[in-house]
């Protein structure tokens, strides 16, 4: 008990010998205003940072190839190393891993019964981008911009850009289920909703743009950037990782199984996966 609490003095005196540090040496003034701040938090026209062969590119660029890569290798290493080994009464990854795959897989075969056998890979894949994606700005993986100032890398999909190819790529594989479930009748359930990788967009755009400008905001302030960050950062990117993942792989996997769906009366055509 006496060591419980010797360990928590020494933890409160270090926080307190690094705030009275921080204290003492004082704050740099901001050179941009906050509304700059935030302007480029959104177009990203100032903190550029090099990439192959010195190109300047948005951090929302880097940040999506370093969450591409970051899943490509864990796929592998599981598919490699982890499934080979999994066995009739699973372990705890073993458990996680199937757990996972099963709620994506259940809820393709949920909203489209009639064609899932795709949409369920896709959910998976989409679905474990955008919450590993919106994760990794917690690492606060640091680069170092064109004026050689530090930046911490953002969530991919922060970046209008990656939104826009999200949303797009979920409207296109929609409108695919519809061309396969009804061939060319298929096309013009599809393009009914036309305005469908708009609202997927920037809902996903907005969601988690605001947590990221919010955040800003909050750091701008010198009065309000001690703990009260952090708080505020992790609570809006777990609610935005969970809650954007369940809304665009729900929308997805809803609107694929309407378009998908026979006509009444009829029969799925050949091919049904």
């Amino acid at each position: 008990m006496k060591q419980h609490k010797k360990g928590f003095v020494l933890w409160i005196a270090i926080v307190l010998l690094l705030l009275a540090g921080s204290l003492a040496a004082g704050f740099q003034g901001r050179t941009e205003s906050v509304q700059e701040a935030m302007r480029d938090a959104v177009l990203h026209g100032e903190n550029q940072i090099p990439f192959l062969g010195g190109k300047a590119v948005n951090p929302g660029l880097v940040s999506a190839f370093s969450v591409t890569a970051v899943l490509l290798i864990a796929a592998a290493c599981i598919r490699a190393f982890a499934i080979p080994r999994f066995r009739h009464t699973p372990g705890k990854f073993q458990l996680a891993i199937e757990e996972v795959v099963g709620l994506f897989d259940r809820m393709a075969k949920s909203n489209s019964p009639h064609r899932n056998g795709f949409l369920g890979a896709y959910i998976f894949a989409v679905g474990a981008y955008i919450f590993v994606g919106t994760l990794f700005e917690l690492l606060g993986v640091q680069a170092i911009t064109t004026h050689g100032a530090p930046i911490t890398l953002p969530a991919p999909l922060s970046d209008v850009n990656a939104a826009i190819a999200t949303g797009v790529l979920s409207y296109l594989v929609i409108v695919s289920g519809g061309i396969a479930g009804n061939g060319v009748k298929g096309i013009g359930k599809s393009l009914k909703e036309f305005s469908l990788p708009i609202s997927m967009s920037f809902r996903l755009f907005g969601a988690l743009l605001s947590g990221l400008l919010v955040t800003e905001l909050v750091y701008y302030f010198v009065n309000l950037s001690f703990v009260l960050p952090v708080v505020v950062g992790v609570l809006f990117t777990l609610l935005h990782a969970i809650i954007q993942t369940y809304v665009l792989t729900m929308l997805t996997a809803l609107y694929y199984g309407e378009v998908s769906e026979p006509p009444h009366g009829g029969k799925a055509p050949k091919g049904k996966p």
